[in-house]
C-alpha cells in the first residue's frame, strides 16, 4: 500500500492555531484512488506541532462529545507512527513553503501540496 501525504493551508489563520489540513490519499493497494480526511495540524501553544484525526461529533444529554474514526487495532504504536509520519511530512512542507504569496496565489485559493 502506497500513500501520500497531502496538505492545505489555513491561509486565513481561523480557527487560530490551525495550520493545514491534512489528507491521506492512497495510490496503491485495496484503498487505490481513495483519499481519508479529517486530519489537521495545529501549532501548539508551548511550541511545538499537533495532530488532530478525524472524528465525529456526537452528543449525550447535552454534552459534546467525539468518536475518532481512525484507531487502533490492538496497538496504540500505530497510531504513533501515522502521527509521527504526517507531522515529519508537515514538517518538510513548511519548510519548503513560499513565504509570499503572490495575487495569482490569492486568487486561486489555497495552496496545496503533496509529499510522497
Amino acid at each position: 500500500m502506497s500513500i501520500h501525504v497531502h496538505f492545505i493551508s489555513n491561509d486565513k489563520g481561523n480557527p487560530p492555531g490551525k495550520l493545514a489540513d491534512a489528507e491521506l490519499h492512497f495510490t496503491a493497494g485495496p484503498l487505490t484512488g481513495l483519499k481519508l480526511v479529517g486530519f489537521a495540524v495545529w501549532e501548539r501553544r508551548s511550541g511545538g506541532l499537533a495532530l488532530t484525526w478525524p472524528a465525529r461529533s456526537y452528543s449525550v444529554n447535552g454534552e459534546r462529545r467525539s468518536f475518532a474514526l481512525l484507531r487502533p487495532v490492538s496497538d496504540g504504536a500505530a497510531q504513533d507512527a501515522l502521527r509521527d509520519l504526517i507531522l515529519d511530512a508537515y514538517r518538510t512542507f513548511a519548510r519548503d513553503a513560499e513565504p509570499v504569496i503572490t495575487d495569482d496565489e490569492r486568487s486561486n485559493g489555497p495552496r496545496r501540496a503533496a509529499l510522497r
